[in-house]
């Protein structure tokens, strides 16, 4: 299990240490107010280019952001209107996946997916939906899957992989689309017979964007050779007609947080903002002190300062039931009625880890006013990582828009 490589969040024996640590803190606390935060060890996810053409492969159990992704379960994959944003009905776009096993027999491999729209109005009338507390149907154009397997299971070999380029995966998965390489490719085009589709737009897409004059060639060897493989392709040159529209991809890796501070901030304001015992600097406590009376800009500040420690991080994790985001904003938490129960389980769901902005920046993302921006996106999973219902478990993402007033000037 240590040879996983990528965002391994916990091995059974670091699960055991952090558990320890929490109940130390339970004994040392004299403090039962349930509304002040709890200063938690996070663990800290980085991108950089892959070092190896194969090491982001399913198989390797991966922690990425970008590109397509490297499904945990291969073949039951999510399908229907789970694929597509709410909203405006285009098919969502991968963010990124985090490898986070837990200790439990089902759950030897688990993977966390965040998927979203690629527009911003999408994204503010998402807003307006996750403020309407548990409707019967949600419309988000942001969606979390989290899937996990035993680990004796018809896909991966029980062994640990030898990342040296010589693992294979135990058999083939479903046939995805040929323009977004991400969900499953249930359309197959009429003319070659070859290039497969998750939707009518990306058929339509590729078909513009080259296909109409590949298609009859494709066509003329499909029928020269075997019919398409089980990866829905026949060709090379196929593989190389992908989506350009797709994030850049990264690899994922991992660092403890090095702001860790057993002191809990005293502004009334921003509860749920931490500084260290480190010495603050003279310009960020100058800025501060411009900031009385203002929350937003306050919360905002203290967030940076934290930030700053680490400023290339992209992600937060900490999955403990005390554990809290770090938000960027006083204003547009949720409270503990806003975040609902399981889907599966009926159970309650906790806070699991967070996305920075600070990946937009690697993802290319313009600047502009109708670019897509947030200030974080929280993920909220079950608990008891639940094996109830379908292969793909849809969980909650809270979402966090930065505001005029929370940019500092």
């Amino acid at each position: 299990m240590e040879n996983l490589n990528g965002l391994r969040i916990s091995s059974l024996d670091e699960e055991e240490e952090v558990e320890e640590f929490a109940m130390d803190d339970d004994d040392d606390d004299d403090d039962d107010d349930d509304d002040e935060e709890e200063e938690e060890f996070a663990t800290l996810g980085f991108v950089e280019k892959p070092k190896t053409r194969w090491s982001l492969l399913r198989h390797l159990f991966p922690s990425k952001a970008g590109g397509v992704p490297a499904w945990l379960d291969p073949v039951h994959l999510p399908s229907g209107k789970s694929c597509v944003c709410d909203i405006c009905g285009e098919p969502l776009q991968f963010v990124l996946q985090v490898y986070a096993p837990i200790e439990k027999e089902y759950a030897f491999h688990r993977m966390l997916f965040v998927f979203m729209c690629s527009s911003m109005n999408c994204l503010l009338r998402d807003q307006h939906e996750q403020w309407k507390r548990h409707p019967e149907k949600p419309s988000r154009s942001v969606k979390i899957f989290r899937s996990q397997l035993a680990r004796s299971n018809p896909f991966y070999s029980s062994e640990p992989p030898r990342n040296d380029g010589s693992d294979k995966p135990s058999g083939t998965g479903a046939e995805l689309c040929t323009w977004c390489g991400t969900w499953k490719g249930d359309k197959l085009c009429s003319g070659c017979r070859t290039a497969r589709y998750c939707s009518e737009k990306h058929q339509v897409m590729h078909w513009r964007s080259g296909h109409k004059i590949d298609c009859q060639r494709l066509s003329i060897s499909s029928q020269s050779s075997d019919c398409p493989n089980k990866s829905g392709t026949t060709s090379a040159n196929l593989q190389k007609v992908v989506s350009k529209t797709l994030w850049p991809e990264y690899e994922m890796i991992i660092e403890n947080g090095s702001e860790l501070s057993t002191e809990m901030i005293e502004d009334k304001a921003c509860t749920n903002s931490l500084v260290t015992n480190d010495k603050v600097d003279g310009t960020m406590k100058s800025l501060l002190d411009n900031f009385e009376g203002d929350d937003d800009k306050k919360c905002w500040a203290s967030f940076q300062d934290r930030i700053a420690k680490d400023p290339e991080q992209v992600l937060r994790y900490c999955r403990n039931g005390r554990a809290k985001p770090l938000w960027p904003m006083s204003s547009g938490q949720p409270s503990k009625a806003d975040i609902p129960k399981c889907n599966y389980c009926g159970g309650p769901l906790c806070f699991e880890f967070q996305i920075l902005p600070q990946l937009l920046y690697y993802f290319n993302v313009n600047d502009d006013v109708d670019s897509l921006d947030w200030a974080t996106i929280v993920a909220y999973t079950c608990e008891a990582s639940c094996e109830e219902g379908v292969a793909y478990k849809e969980e909650y993402a809270w979402v966090q828009l930065s505001s005029p007033s929370a940019i500092v000037p």
